[in-house]
């Protein structure tokens, strides 16, 4: 029996941060433990990331699905490496400029944010096969079982996931699209806080895709279905763009930073964002500024401008950019960079030359020193608003991020993969792990990388305290919003250096939210501490 409570907390919270030497921490305590259950049952940490993951698409679906995209860095302690995984969607074959303006019109500039035309190949449940495949100990339908379980069963729609469901379901172009109503919205309206939500259509997805190892997903019967949805309804997409899709194994790209390394997926992604702020940061004494100053935060929001600057001029797909990421962090070129910024005015900056001549996150370790960061995603909350009610699956929005502009390195093509906003990390120091760590939230990602690392590595912070503390976000120009929580007098500063800044209530989307684990030495024995981000509904679960 539900009960009329008030779910806005009148208090401030604290969050501790987690000890433990098997953990997992993501948005939903439902997947959180799932994953815990796994490391339980003899899994590993990929067995772990790959069974939250699967909740997380049940759990949180004004987030992620069963049509999301998905990257992962991780650590194998048996190779001492880092391996990366670039499971974001292609382009159907029909794609082309000439596709988009015969059905859109000569003005589209980008493919629209809706419906099928704005849906790439998803790519998150090949992530999942090809992790188990590559690293897993368990088999691959155990993986599945939580999140199976979960969706028939049902849950209690926790706060913040109702609050951005409840929100979609507003939004005219998501709730007419074929199949939305039906499945998200069951009583004529998003789900309350505490109502029981049962997801039963993507049950059986997860099912057929636990039986085939996803192989149901890109060439049986869902994909028969997904194709037999986008013919009727308009879409390119067909059996044979699904069956042709891999994931792609990538080696991380890095830069140095306060005597550690961070790593990134390299483009098609954002994450180099995150390598160029910070290359650009070590040319300043941030450690004698003091965490929450003015100085401070000013250099970061510049150093993060300059570093979005170039990112959105040039990166793309990696065979489409016209400079490569190499470029992009040489470090006479983030030391010329660093140079522009004034200690006293913000600027609105330009693209440099470099040329010589909407998302869930998780992250889970073992006490074998397994690591993983992994992050999917529908891009803007529910995504494409393109629903199988069948199979439970919903489809993300990545094509909108294609340009339909010409010249333009972005540019939309057949079997090209988008600019991406998704992005796991991970830190190393002399070649050892020590930290898996994601910020989700659109462009906010790098961001988030950025300030919860500075506070780590300059100012000495843990984990839960660097994600607790007030953030920014850099928009365009020289707008930027801040958290509430942030001290008046430094927003004011902001202002006064010629920030357009905008106090934002709505932590949600507006400045991330994210999931840290940092090893704090011999994983079987001092294991890890973690955190979990107090702007979702999140957990560290750990034993």
């Amino acid at each position: 029996m539900t009960h009329d409570f008030d779910y806005r907390s009148p208090y401030r919270s604290t969050r501790l941060p987690v000890f433990a030497r098997n953990v997992v921490a993501t948005s939903h305590p439902l997947a959180a433990q799932a994953g815990l259950r796994i490391l339980g049952q003899g899994g590993n940490a990929v067995d772990a990331a790959v069974a939250t993951a699967a909740v997380m698409t049940i759990v949180e679906p004004c987030s992620n699905g069963l049509g999301s995209d998905a990257f992962c860095i991780l650590w194998d302690p048996a190779t001492g490496q880092l391996h990366g995984l670039n499971a974001s969607g292609r382009a159907p074959a029909a794609w082309t400029p000439e596709y988009f303006r015969r059905k859109h019109g000569d003005a589209a500039v980008n493919p629209p944010v809706r419906g099928w035309d704005a849906v790439t190949v998803p790519g998150a449940v090949s992530a999942w096969v090809a992790l188990s495949e590559r690293y897993g100990k368990l088999p691959f339908a155990d993986l599945m079982a939580p999140a199976i379980e979960i969706a028939e069963r049902g849950y209690a729609v926790p706060v913040v996931v109702q609050e951005k469901w409840a929100a979609a379901a507003q939004v005219q172009a998501l709730a007419s699209q074929p199949g939305f109503a039906e499945t998200f919205l069951p009583r004529g309206r998003a789900p309350a806080v505490g109502e029981l939500f049962r997801f039963t259509g993507a049950a059986k997805a997860l099912k057929a895709i636990a039986a085939t190892r996803g192989a149901a997903f890109y060439g049986g019967e869902i994909a028969e279905a997904l194709a037999r949805q986008a013919a009727a309804q308009g879409g390119a997409m067909t059996v044979a763009d699904l069956a042709a899709y891999r994931p792609e194994w990538v080696t991380p790209i890095g830069q140095d930073y306060r005597g550690h390394r961070l790593h990134e997926i390299p483009p098609n992604g954002q994450g180099i964002a995150a390598l160029i702020a910070l290359g650009i940061l070590q040319h300043f004494d941030l450690a004698g500024l003091g965490a929450d100053s003015l100085a401070a935060q000013h250099l970061q929001i510049e150093a993060m401008k300059l570093a979005f600057a170039d990112v959105y001029r040039y990166v793309a797909e990696p065979a489409s950019m016209e400079v490569t990421a190499e470029q992009m962090l040489d470090p006479a070129y983030l030391a010329q960079r660093a140079r522009l910024i004034d200690p006293k005015r913000a600027q609105d900056f330009g693209a440099g030359n470099p040329v010589k001549g909407g998302t869930i996150y998780l992250t889970a370790a073992d006490e074998r020193g397994m690591m993983v960061s992994f992050i999917q995603s529908n891009y803007m909350g529910f995504g494409s608003g393109v629903v199988v009610p069948e199979y439970g699956v919903h489809l993300q929005n990545r094509g909108h991020a294609f340009s339909l502009q010409a010249g333009n390195a972005n540019g939309v093509a057949p079997g090209k993969r988008p600019f991406h906003t998704i992005i796991p990390a991970f830190l190393t120091k002399d070649g050892q792990p020590v930290m898996s760590y994601g910020v989700m939230g659109a462009n906010m990602q790098p961001q988030g990388h950025m300030q919860t690392l500075v506070r780590m590595l300059d100012f000495g912070q843990n984990p839960q305290a660097a994600c607790d503390a007030p953030r920014w976000r850099f928009n365009a120009g020289l707008e930027i919003n801040v958290e509430a929580a942030m001290d008046p007098a430094v927003v004011q500063g902001l202002r006064d250096l010629g920030h357009r800044t905008e106090v934002i209530q709505d932590s949600y989307q507006d400045f991330g939210a994210g999931q840290f684990i940092w090893r704090l030495g011999d994983p079987a024995v001092e294991g890890y501490v973690a955190a979990s981000d107090p702007r979702r509904d999140g957990l560290v679960a750990g034993w």
